[in-house]
């Protein structure tokens, strides 16, 4: 099993940036990705990007290429979720979590097995 925090949500200004942090902890962690969704009120779970823990292949949607960039760092156990040009319709909860490394490069949330508790963010115009 795999242990998911998010941290540094917020609020910010449109067209400004925000960095997300998904600190990943347990065991088996080499055959896993990390992805990126968020999601807003009443809608479904969004993906947005997805990271190889082992390499650094990543991938986007076409929608979200562009905006959001996905890193990691594996000495803190961390992976990142650097987002841009923020608008309002941005404001929602993100969440990370973690897929087993032959559902590469799915976005669909039912492929995903452990996820964090989410963090708010909100862009104000």
């Amino acid at each position: 099993q795999v242990q998911l925090v998010e941290s540094g949500g917020g609020l910010v200004q449109a067209g400004g940036s925000l960095r997300l942090a998904c600190a990943v902890s347990g065991s088996s962690l080499s055959t896993l990705d990390i992805g990126w969704f968020r999601q807003a009120p009443g809608k479904e779970r969004e993906f947005v990007a997805r990271i190889t823990w082992v390499g650094d292949d990543t991938y986007y949607p076409d929608s979200k290429k562009g905006r959001f960039t996905i890193s990691k760092d594996t000495d803190k156990m961390t992976v990142y979720l650097q987002m841009s040009s923020l608008k309002p319709e941005d404001t929602v909860v993100y969440y990370c979590s973690s897929s087993k490394y032959y559902n590469w490069p799915s976005g669909d949330p039912d492929k995903y097995d452990d996820w964090g508790q989410g963090t708010q963010v909100t862009v104000s115009s």
